[in-house]
């Protein structure tokens, strides 16, 4: 019998607590591969909880790859024996917080991004949020008190890495978000994740050669080689990169979203992640970049352990931007490097200077510390799942979810929409720019694109407005023969 004292949870919700316990059981190897768990009503009834809190949990382990399910049978300890991981501290604050065929790999470039520059009356496209979301009103208040309260330092060049007021609040809100234990040292501000690989790029040196996940974001695949490095690209599966290509591929240093592929939108599950780990101990050049955009929006359970937490800090790169959450005009994102690392960056890379202002680092700081950004991250979470919820809705119910199915796992700002059509991907793409829809088709982000999905269309919804997804979705729908017979 599966028992445990609930008593102990203290303010962290129930079903995290409950989550807790069995994942450092099944961790621990007190619950055996293949076990299977009780079913949700007896582990309800033996706690003393309402069936959905065990529900939630459940589905949490599930997420995150600690257990399978099979139907008609329930739920059962997935194969995680001599895995190199471990179970991460995770604060009460962040947990509360976080409620509201072999095939040889890829050598070849990426597509051109040959999007028009255009405005588009309806953009599936966008990956911002509305101006309105943001406050505005806040932001410029201690935009104020940066300008009236702080010392000349104001005025000065910041250091290569960035002030150290920054870096503090981004320490600790990755210690009560992320479970992430650093140090402020380790942590490096720059204008943009493209800027920061830059940087990585050039620490690296050109004979190191970058594996990027395919599908995935081309972009940085296209900074790394115009540094004049190799890049490959590395085939995922339904759980993700592919590590047993990774060998042949000689690849040095991956890039990958453990916590939310783009564009599949998957959780890489434990077992994955576990492979990857062991893939980059094995080899002392070899480091995995971690991207953990996006991460913030995830509609069910807690956020994703980053693997940087979870037993490889020593070998993984973090790397997360605040212009998605943000404002698009502001430029900065952040890497935390392995401490291994920071010594070496100093020595090879500190000439660059900073490229955020002191006057912005200042400010965001302010806004991070005071608590105004975690309460910000709430309130875009409840936006976008409405937004989501109405969207998905709108398509089901119109002619265009009779010949479509919506793939999406509960996470990010956007999901896939695979269309049952003749039309061919361009045609798809002609029909959209006569309808005023910006939109991109899931095989612009592939090197191999799968037959099943060559339809399938992206439909990011962070810049959706909700009065316009019933117009938006008419319009969609009437690009497709197949609705307007």
């Amino acid at each position: 019998m599966l028992i445990y004292d609930l008593s102990e949870a203290g303010s962290v919700p129930k079903y995290i607590y409950l989550y807790m316990c069995i994942k450092n059981d099944i961790l621990s190897g007190k619950l055996k591969p293949g076990e299977r768990l009780p079913s949700k009503r007896t582990m309800a009834q033996q706690h003393n909880l309402g069936v959905v809190t065990v529900a939630n949990c459940y589905e949490q382990l599930l997420s995150e790859g600690y257990i399978v399910s099979y139907e008609r049978s329930g739920y059962y300890v997935e194969e995680l024996s001599e895995l190199p991981l471990k179970s991460a501290r995770i604060s009460p604050a962040a947990e509360n917080r976080s409620l509201n065929k072999k095939a040889e790999p890829h050598v070849d470039r990426l597509p051109v991004d040959d999007t028009e520059e255009r405005e588009y009356r309806y953009d599936f496209k966008a990956n911002r949020a509305s101006l309105d979301l943001f406050p505005r009103a806040t932001w410029n208040q201690l935009m104020r008190k940066t300008l009236y309260q702080e010392d000349d330092s104001l005025y000065m060049t910041p250091p290569y890495n960035g002030l150290l007021i920054l870096r503090e609040a981004i320490a600790r809100y990755l210690e009560d978000e992320r479970g992430m234990s650093v140090d402020p040292s380790q942590i490096i501000i720059g204008a943009g994740t493209e800027y920061l690989y830059g940087r990585l790029t050039y620490l690296f040196g050109r004979h190191s050669i970058f594996g990027f996940e395919d599908p995935g974001y081309r972009n940085l695949a296209a900074i790394t080689e115009s540094f004049g490095n190799m890049c490959r690209f590395i085939p995922s599966d339904e759980n993700g990169l592919r590590v047993d290509l990774l060998d042949d591929s000689g690849v040095d240093i991956v890039h990958v979203s453990p916590a939310n592929q783009f564009p599949t939108g998957r959780t890489m599950p434990v077992r994955r992640r576990a492979e990857l780990i062991e893939w980059v101990n094995l080899v002392k050049k070899r480091y995995i970049i971690e991207d953990d955009y996006d991460s913030e929006f995830r509609y069910r359970g807690r956020y994703i352990v980053p693997m940087f937490a979870d037993g490889a800090c020593e070998r993984v790169i973090y790397m997360n931007t605040f212009s998605k959450t943000m404002l698009p005009s502001l430029r900065i994102s952040y890497m935390v490097l392995p401490k291994d690392l920071v010594e070496r960056y100093r020595e090879t890379v500190s000439f660059y200077s900073c490229t955020v202002s002191s006057f912005e680092q200042y400010t965001l700081a302010h806004f991070i510390s005071g608590g105004y950004f975690a309460r910000h991250i709430n309130r875009l979470k409840n936006y976008y799942r409405k937004i989501r919820l109405s969207l998905i809705k709108a398509v089901q119910e119109s002619k265009l979810g009779t010949i479509s199915e919506i793939i999406e796992h509960n996470a990010g700002t956007h999901f896939l929409l695979d269309v049952r059509t003749k039309l061919s991907s361009e045609e798809i793409r002609n029909a959209a720019k006569k309808a005023d829809i910006n939109l991109r088709m899931y095989s612009d982000y592939c090197i191999s694109v799968p037959e099943e999905l060559d339809r399938a269309i992206v439909v990011n919804y962070a810049g959706v407005l909700e009065e316009r997804i019933p117009e938006m979705v008419a319009r969609l729908e009437m690009m497709f023969p197949e609705c307007r017979a």
